[in-house]
């Protein structure tokens, strides 16, 4: 397909003319501080409520299932503040809790982690602590997850075991 030049010299003059100092071009967008006067206003999202935590923790508790990698699942229910419920140690899970509970959250997904296998055991941690739902799952997958585990020894069994 053959362009005659005039054409191309018609699609110079309309860029050059649309890139000019001056060139109408889009319409400006309405900021905050140019909206008109009775233009109604963005409404702000509603306030986040924070969940109230039981005076002294008393209410929460937790259920721990824990799988030893051949299928046979272990079952626990722990209470803090006095610690308490099934769970064979619960004043060494309890204290794993309170040093530890940000590792009830999972890995982020942008963190790298070392490749490694810690075994086949995975576990569940679901309820409530400090007034905060918890519904966490763990497995020996990556050197992340190995810590995560790791941290919240106590609440579970020691990581390979």
């Amino acid at each position: 397909m053959r362009i005659h030049p005039w054409r191309i010299g018609l699609l110079v003059l309309l860029v050059v003319a649309a890139c000019a100092p001056g060139a109408p071009g889009p319409a400006p967008q309405a900021t905050p501080s140019t909206q008109a006067p009775n233009s109604p206003k963005p409404t702000p999202p509603p306030p986040t409520v924070e969940p109230t935590p039981t005076p002294g923790g008393g209410a929460d508790e937790l259920v721990v299932q824990v799988d030893d990698g051949s299928g046979q699942v272990t079952t626990w229910t722990l209470r803090c503040d006095p610690p308490g419920g099934d769970h064979p140690d619960p004043e060494a899970a309890c204290a794993a809790l309170e040093q530890h509970a940000d590792a009830l959250q999972p890995v982020p997904a942008d963190r790298q982690c070392t490749m490694q296998y810690g075994g086949p055991q995975t576990a569940t941690v679901t309820g409530s602590w400090r007034g905060q739902p918890v519904s966490s799952r763990f497995a020996l997958t990556d050197g992340c997850e190995i810590a995560r585990w790791t941290a919240l020894t106590g609440l579970l069994p020691p990581a390979g075991s």
